[in-house]
């Protein structure tokens, strides 16, 4: 990307997506965290709640797919969500191997509460932009989330030109 590189070769992190996007993710945690102030959930567990309202009784793997959380953190999230009373575990009739996981009354009653908060803190995140260009961010990061999910699909994604070596 053009301007990544200084002329001496040194890395520009100020204009490195890949950082940038990290610091986005650090700010709206930030403020997620100050919206939700007593809330019982964290970030990643309303996540994980907010998928299985709408895809109720799916597995584990599904949900890892849906949330992009990683197996074992999710598996984690899981196991405390059940001892919170905010999910319910069973095996699938499909394959004795795989857990179906269902969001209960109390997950649903806790979903409510973080989704004030949640709402709150993406309209304070997007209020860095102006009101014109919100809908391409949110379109632009929904293309970059659409290419991670054909590459992780895909194994590899694109292809990379023959004879280019890897760093």
């Amino acid at each position: 990307m053009k301007g990544q590189r200084k002329p001496n070769g040194g890395f520009e992190l100020a204009e490195a997506p890949s950082h940038l996007i990290r610091r986005c993710q650090q700010y709206f945690g930030d403020l997620y965290a100050r919206e939700a102030g007593s809330c019982e959930l964290t970030k990643q567990q309303f996540i994980v709640l907010a998928a299985l309202e709408s895809n109720e009784g799916v597995s584990q793997t599904a949900l890892v797919e849906m949330t992009g959380i990683d197996r074992s953190t999710l598996a984690e999230m899981v196991r405390r969500l059940l001892e919170r009373g905010l999910l319910l575990r069973e095996r699938t009739e499909q394959d004795a191997r795989a857990n179906a996981v269902a969001i209960t009354g109390n997950g649903r009653k806790a979903l409510r509460a973080a989704r004030s908060a949640a709402d709150r803190a993406e309209r304070l995140f997007l209020d860095a932009l102006p009101p014109s260009k919100r809908g391409e961010f949110i379109k632009s990061l929904s293309m970059i989330v659409s290419a991670g999910e054909t590459f992780a699909a895909n194994g590899s994604g694109k292809s990379r030109a023959k004879g280019r070596r890897r760093g």
